[in-house]
């Protein structure tokens, strides 16, 4: 039997066919958390702290109860010892006492959970929630990290930094910040939980990032085997990082229904969105750079304070590590030093948001460099030209780690896709220049970028063929709006040469794949999609075999082509060939078990590493301080690109995203640590107005990732890794800043300031 990959015979990798997912979406046929109602369900609501630090003294439900209708009201005092959140990756240095309890005796933010009141119907859950008296001995409220003492701290590094400060010819140093940011997916969480008592089975729908590490802990934390615990993953409006990881909720509404042995239902609203989940990448970099006097780096240093709200949840330590581990970026720096405080304070706690810890130090980075080329006295882009790791230095060995994996800067030609970009965005200076005539205020900014993308351990996929001739595709990735479940089923019929069409992909149940490890972190079309064409490369080979018995002739010579394996003017068909591997098929090796199907794992011990460039124009309205965006650049390195339209549409969610983060977006907290954007009136997030009408974009795929057999790199947070940076930098170019802008988000209020220094005051 020949044990050589069939070839490729589909011809549908790399094609620009429609997205699976939009025929139902599109139809109002889709099916999320708060669609699934099940008999007999009732309702629940949670009560949330209102304030931001102090002990529970007492908690009178007896209003609550009393009210026609509610069925329950639960407190800490009834979950009895359920310990608290786990981190999913963990690194072993975690902090004591740092992991987020179920319902606590002490609360650290405004909006834990404290009580969780269940009724027949939403409405009334909601009045009782509102009569659940919680009494407070309220204590001190840590809100500035720098006034904190740190968690944990974090260091990273090599060479010899204090010897290159001290011989630089130029040392540029800048303090700069990021803003509270968060994913505020359209979609806020959802969940239903439903326990059948007769067969001790739990069933929870709505968690859908990594739906087999909710299961499995969900089943320990409630002292259940993982195999009483099935968890359905639904289809999502946005994830971003933040939605679909385990929050108390996750344990309360399972928790209920178990307990009350009816089903519940649990919808979150906006308010509570707001509040609850997690927020993401306040931080403050004191970065510094040493150069020699032809502006080559000799070293970078960073002193980060990285707020992290009141606990560490999943997540753990994970956006500060990629912080420090990926802020040197593309370039080549004989000497880096790092060192990161994590600092509990008394806000909502942080966790990952689309391209965690490289926004941060992207803008930091980047900033930095713009500053640096003035002050030298050289081209902004030629100092980066000079910096950037040419191809024969590529792959790169950086000793540092990221999520746990040494860091292989794998394949790239940083330079030349910097050249692309500024090439394509040439004529945008005379477009600055003619808006400048008008008297606007406008520039051009731009910045450089490294990803990561497909992180391990591993992935895996099963390939089913029915008689029917369907594929079906059992995946542990899930669907969070990337479009999966196209890339999946290209990847399959691709390599099985059958219609795409033909190919159906069920991401995230618990049951029909057991060992997956969810979406996240750019993994899915890497990991996933490389187990699906090993899984696909499996059954053809089994097909083949089957085919040459059922044809009466030697395996080689056979030809694959479509969906058949022919000899001279005979043929079967993967259906036919399906069908012939029923039980008792004398087609079947002895032994062997029935079905055209394989499970195949793809396993990985290190991230492959795209990269980019974002060039963005702005155009600032002198009266009021406003920016426009009315022209945008991402230029990528996809490796690999399965279907071009998704990678553009990715890189053109992620900029508006960016923007957000850049220019708007901005969670702040009075002196008592009550949160001062609670809704859309006060969390400004750009709307179809301020987002550039198109993000251009150039998707290359000149480095293919030597680390996986379809060469592929992600895309899902190239489009707002550098937006923060790009944008910084235009802005300061508008205004021509001789220092740096400070921190992000750049609001109206800060560029009217600015422009007063300069002489032109809003008005």
């Amino acid at each position: 039997m020949s044990t050589a990959t069939p070839q490729r015979t589909g011809g549908v990798v790399g094609t620009r066919v429609r997205r699976h997912e939009d025929d139902r979406l599109l139809k109002g046929l889709g099916r999320f958390a708060d669609d699934v109602n099940r008999l007999g369900q009732v309702h629940a609501r949670i009560v949330r702290a209102t304030v931001a630090h102090g002990e529970v003294v007492r908690i009178d439900t007896t209003a609550a109860r009393t009210l026609p209708g509610v069925i329950a009201v639960i407190t800490g005092a009834d979950l009895g010892d359920i310990p608290p959140i786990p981190i999913r990756l963990p690194r072993g240095d975690e902090p004591e006492g740092c992991l987020q309890p179920i319902l606590p005796d002490e609360v650290r933010y405004v909006g834990e959970p404290v009580a969780v009141v269940v009724a027949e119907d939403p409405y009334t859950a909601e009045d009782a929630a509102e009569l659940v008296a919680v009494e407070y001995r309220e204590l001190p409220v840590v809100l500035d990290a720098s006034d904190g003492p740190a968690a944990t701290r974090m260091q990273a590094g090599f060479g010899e930094v204090t010897a290159a400060f001290s011989a630089a010819a130029h040392v540029v140093e800048l303090d700069l910040a990021v803003g509270r940011h968060a994913a505020v997916p359209m979609e806020p969480r959802g969940l239903v939980a439903e326990y059948d008592a007769a067969t001790g089975r739990l069933q929870v729908w709505g968690a859908t990032k990594v739906p087999v590490f909710n299961r499995n802990v969900l089943a320990r934390m409630l002292g259940m085997s993982a195999e009483q615990v099935r968890l359905h993953a639904m289809d999502a409006g946005g994830g971003f990082g933040a939605r679909g990881e385990f929050y108390p909720e996750d344990l309360l509404i399972p928790w209920l229904a178990r307990h009350l042995r009816r089903p519940v239902k649990w919808t979150e609203d906006r308010a509570e969105n707001l509040v609850a989940l997690n927020h993401s990448r306040q931080q403050r970099h004191r970065i510094a750079a040493a150069f020699d006097a032809d502006a080559r780096l000799l070293a970078l240093r960073d002193e980060i304070t990285h707020d992290n709200g009141a606990y560490l949840r999943t997540h753990g330590l994970l956006v500060p590590e990629l912080t420090v581990g990926m802020l040197p970026g593309p370039y080549r720096i004989p000497a880096y030093q790092a060192v990161l405080d994590v600092v509990l304070t008394n806000k909502t706690p942080c966790g990952t948001y689309r391209a965690p810890g490289r926004y941060e130090g992207t803008f930091a980075r980047e900033h930095l460099l713009d500053v640096a080329a003035d002050r030298i006295g050289i081209d902004r882009a030629a100092i980066r030209q000079r910096n950037l790791l040419r191809p024969d230095e590529i792959p790169h060995v950086r000793p540092l780690r990221a999520l746990g994996t040494d860091m292989v800067l794998d394949a790239g030609d940083y330079p030349a896709l910097l050249a692309t970009a500024l090439a394509k965005t040439s004529g945008w200076r005379d477009e600055v220049a003619r808006l400048r005539a008008r008297g606007r205020k406008a520039g051009c900014g731009f910045a450089v970028f490294l990803e990561k993308s497909g992180l391990g351990p591993h992935e895996t996929a099963d390939v089913i063929v029915e008689p029917s001739g369907r594929v079906r595709v059992h995946s542990g990735g899930t669907s969070l709006g990337q479009g999966i479940e196209t890339v999946l089923a290209q990847i399959a019929a691709d390599r099985l040469g059958i219609d795409h069409q033909n190919v159906q992909v069920i991401n995230g149940d618990t049951d029909l794949q057991p060992f997956g490890l969810g979406s996240w972190a750019s993994r899915s079309t890497v990991l996933a999609g490389n187990a699906v064409d090993l899984a696909a490369t499996a059954v053809l080979r089994r097909a083949r075999s089957v085919a040459a018995r059922m044809l009466d002739v030697p395996e080689d010579l056979l030809e694959h082509s479509g969906d058949a394996f022919a000899f001279d003017d005979r043929s079967v068909g993967l259906g036919e060939i399906a069908a012939a591997c029923a039980p008792g098929s004398p087609y079947l090796e002895p032994g062997t078990e029935p079905g055209l199907a394989a499970r195949r794992v793809f396993e990985v011990d290190h991230m492959t590493y795209p990269y980019g460039v974002h060039v963005a124009l702005v155009d600032i309205d002198p009266g009021t301080g406003h920016v426009a965006v009315p022209r945008y650049l991402v230029a990528y390195e996809i490796g690999k690109a399965i279907n071009p339209t998704l990678v553009e549409g990715q890189l053109r969610g992620g900029v508006a995203q960016g923007l957000g983060g850049a220019l708007y977006e901005n969670f702040h907290y009075d002196e008592q640590g009550q949160p001062q954007a609670a809704t859309f009136m006060d969390y400004l997030m750009p709307t179809a107005t301020e987002v550039p009408g198109l993000v251009d974009t150039i998707v290359t795929e000149d480095a293919p990732s030597p680390d996986n057999p379809l060469g592929l790199k992600g895309a899902g947070e190239g489009g707002i890794t550098a937006a923060g940076a790009a944008l910084a930098n235009a802005v300061r170019d508008a205004l021509g800043l001789t220092g740096a802008v400070g921190h992000l988000p750049l609001s109206p209020q800060w560029i009217c300031t600015e422009l007063g220094r300069g002489g032109t005051a809003c008005g």
